[in-house]
């Protein structure tokens, strides 16, 4: 993958980006059992992204 410093960041922000507009999709699903498994499911991408993209090395 390679050690540039700002990659983690990078791939971060778009595990984050993508989980909120899969989020869009998973709105119009029309079960709510899917819905809230789905919402789930992006919630930890949203939040492993968080942490990827705002850690601190201090």
């Amino acid at each position: 993958m390679g050690d540039h410093p700002q990659r983690t960041p990078f791939y971060g922000m778009v595990m984050m980006l993508a989980a909120m507009i899969s989020g869009l999709w998973v709105a119009d699903l029309p079960w709510v059992a899917l819905r809230v498994a789905a919402y789930l499911a992006l919630l930890v991408v949203a939040l492993a992204g968080f942490l990827m993209t705002f850690r601190d090395y201090s």
